[in-house]
C-alpha cells in the first residue's frame, strides 16, 4: 500500500512512529497509516535495519508485503522528540524486535521504548501482543493500568501492571489496546490524546 498523502487535520504538523516487523497484523498496520494521515500526521514505519536500506517484511494473515526504510537506531533522542508517539503494534512484531544478540544489552527497539517512556512528551501506545517488548524493562508499565491481549495477562501481572478488562485504557502519557482487531478504538484514542496533549 502507498503511502496516503496526509491533509491538514487535526494532527497536522504531528509525526508518529509505528514500529514494523514481519508477521505483522495487516489490517491494523494499514488502518494506521491511513487514519493518522487523515488527521494530517506524518506516519512513520521503523525498524531494525539491520545495515540494509529497506527491508520487506510479510504479514501475518495473507503474507501482504510492507516495506520498511526507517532505521529505529537513528532514532536518538533529539529525533525522537519530533514524534508526538510511538505504537508497538500488535501481531509478533514486538517479539521479534525485542531480540538481543547481547543478553547484557537491550535490543534495539526495547531500548527505543525505554526512552519514550523517560519522555512524558512522546505518547506512548502498545497494543495487544505489544507489550512484549516492554518485559525487559518492566518498570515502565510497574504500577500503571493497562490492558493487553489475554494471553499476556500473566506477563502483565508479572511485571507488575495493573490489568484493566477495556478494550482500551488510558494511564498518562501510555495508551494500551486489547487486540489488534480494536486498533479503530486505539487510534481514536491516540488521536484525541495527541489533540488534548497539544503534543
Amino acid at each position: 500500500m502507498a503511502d496516503v498523502p496526509s491533509r491538514d487535520g487535526v494532527l497536522s504538523g504531528r509525526k508518529i512512529a509505528i514500529l514494523a516487523e514481519s508477521d505483522f497484523y495487516e489490517p491494523e498496520i494499514a488502518y494506521y497509516r491511513r487514519r493518522f494521515a487523515e488527521e494530517g500526521a506524518q506516519v512513520d514505519l521503523v525498524t531494525r535495519m539491520w545495515g540494509n536500506e529497506s527491508i520487506t517484511f510479510t504479514g501475518h494473515e495473507h503474507r501482504a508485503p510492507l516495506t520498511v526504510t526507517r532505521s529505529l537506531e537513528d532514532l536518538d533522542d533529539r529525533r525522537l522528540r519530533e514524534y508526538g508517539a510511538l505504537i508497538v503494534p500488535s501481531g509478533m512484531v514486538a517479539d521479534r524486535l525485542r531480540y538481543t544478540e547481547d543478553l547484557e544489552r537491550l535490543a534495539p527497539a526495547t531500548d527505543l521504548l525505554r526512552r519514550a517512556f523517560a519522555r512524558s512528551g512522546v505518547l506512548k501506545g502498545i497494543i495487544c501482543h505489544g507489550m512484549w517488548l516492554a518485559s525487559s524493562i518492566p518498570y515502565v508499565v510497574r504500577g500503571r493500568k493497562v490492558v493487553c491481549h489475554n494471553n499476556l495477562l500473566g506477563d502483565v501481572r508479572n511485571m507488575g501492571a495493573n490489568y484493566v478488562d477495556q478494550d482500551v485504557v488510558v494511564d498518562g502519557d501510555l495508551v494500551t489496546g486489547r487486540t489488534g482487531d480494536h486498533c479503530h478504538l486505539f487510534a481514536r484514542t491516540i488521536i484525541d490524546e495527541l489533540v488534548l496533549r497539544g503534543v
